[in-house]
């Protein structure tokens, strides 16, 4: 089953956020981070799909998430370009 990897981004009083994960259905996900059922870090904000790659199977997804959220450059060109 293919697997997504995502950059959420948010604007809101403390500046912009941007919140990276995996998902099997990109659509749902952020429906669920909008609806505050995403993951606590989420709640609260607005979000906007920003940025999406993806991958053929979970291990692939879950190795590329641990690299952008370390990938703090490269959250901020994104939201930066989408703010």
């Amino acid at each position: 089953m293919p697997c997504f990897v995502y950059v959420l981004g948010s604007l809101g009083k403390g500046g912009p956020r941007t919140y990276v994960g995996w998902t099997t259905d990109l659509d749902r996900r952020l429906g669920e981070h909008n609806s505050g059922a995403g993951a606590r870090s989420t709640r609260g904000r607005a979000w906007s799909l920003l940025y999406a790659e993806r991958f053929a199977n979970r291990g692939q997804a879950m190795s590329r998430e641990w690299h952008l959220k370390r990938d703090r450059d490269f959250r901020k060109k994104i939201s930066d370009f989408h703010g």
